[in-house]
């Protein structure tokens, strides 16, 4: 099954016309949402971890009302929209493929597949992985579900998979930051 996942994945992004795979950042403001149809059983450990301790600060880029957070996932560094309205993490395609190429994921991160319902009320299917490494600053998140969305242009959302791990997450609006505890 997760040659499949690859493969349709691959056959999408040919027949979308994409040329090259590569990391942008993503704009926008769509919000996405979970809903199961049904459950993509992890094969890594459930077990998350936030390293380090103490209060992380973290400088945001404000465009046009949304907030965009520096995030290295599996080792890439990638830009985020802050999305507490978000259930998970989510990525395009274009970011996936990219992290698949780096050997940054693999088949092993495939979990499945699960409907989940955008700001629209849209339904769409994505793909679920398991990303082993989001860091955030200093502070590091191990084992964190997220989706890919069947769709190039799908900003990258920061998305409660990770926030709620962290006891609180303060906004600074007026200095650009936050900080998380």
């Amino acid at each position: 099954m997760k040659t499949k996942i690859i493969i349709i994945m691959m056959a999408l992004a040919v027949l979308g016309g994409m040329q090259s795979c590569r990391y942008r950042p993503r704009h926008g403001n769509s919000r996405h949402s979970m809903s199961q149809t049904h459950r993509a059983e992890p094969r890594h450990s459930e077990s998350r971890r936030i390293s380090s301790g103490g209060d992380q600060r973290v400088k945001i880029r404000r465009e046009a009302g949304v907030m965009f957070i520096p995030v290295e996932i599996n080792g890439i560094p990638m830009d985020f929209i802050f999305d507490t309205g978000a259930s998970s993490v989510t990525i395009s395609l274009t970011e996936a493929l990219f992290l698949y190429k780096q050997g940054k994921l693999t088949e092993d991160d495939i979990l499945g597949q699960q409907a989940f319902q955008d700001a629209t009320g849209s339904i769409s299917v994505g793909t679920v992985i398991n990303l082993r490494s989001v860091v955030i600053g200093d502070r590091e998140v191990t084992n964190v579900r997220a989706t890919v969305v069947d769709n190039q242009e799908a900003p990258l959302l920061l998305g409660q998979t990770v926030l709620e791990n962290f006891g609180k997450v303060i906004i600074d609006y007026s200095n650009n930051y936050i900080t998380f505890e």
